[in-house]
């Protein structure tokens, strides 16, 4: 299960892999309708990587619920959006039996189902973790955006010496006009 480069965007539904780094922030595609989003560095960004459930002893990183799941599951439905929060826990009890009741809200669970039903359908997480594959279009966007915003750069310092030979024009055209 490989889920670099694989973010939650708070505000906007759904899961999104980011495909290219901008100047201002990231370039972030929808795994469900495949539309671009532009997320800003203002946005607030969650890496599944970074993301866990509380534990009874530790937390547990959303990989390993993940994988929980899909061992317990073994190709069954989980539970829709819509489905009883009764039903809900139950179901996510028996597939994480380590999570803290009193701190993982039905929220949260309804949350991991989702993505959960998102990635299976998109089939990431079948995918073996390919560390070298998987980092190095990432490594190349940002470097093709670092070229890019050096060749921008250029043409910034040269414009001011421009403009300042335009003041000279007109201050002499001043003096001898009047």
């Amino acid at each position: 299960m490989n889920l670099t480069g694989i973010i939650a965007v708070s505000g906007s539904p759904g899961l999104y892999k980011v495909v290219a780094q901008t100047r201002n922030g990231l370039l972030a595609e929808s795994l469900s309708d495949g539309k671009r989003l532009p997320v800003y560095s203002t946005d607030k960004v969650s890496s599944l990587e970074d993301i866990s459930i509380y534990g009874n002893s530790e937390d547990i990183p959303l990989k390993d619920v993940l994988k929980m799941i899909k061992d317990n599951l073994a190709g069954a439905e989980v539970p829709g959006s819509k489905a009883d929060p009764k039903e809900m826990r139950s179901v996510f009890a028996s597939c994480v039996p380590e999570y803290a009741e009193d701190r993982v809200y039905t929220s949260d669970m309804k949350k991991v189902f989702t993505w959960y039903a998102l990635l299976d359908a998109k089939g990431l997480l079948d995918a073996e973790p390919e560390a070298a594959e998987g980092e190095k279009p990432v490594e190349k966007t940002v470097s093709a955006s670092k070229a890019v915003s050096k060749v921008k750069e250029a043409p910034k310092t040269s414009a001011p010496k421009a403009s300042s030979k335009g003041m000279a024009k007109t201050q002499t055209v001043r003096k001898t006009g009047g």
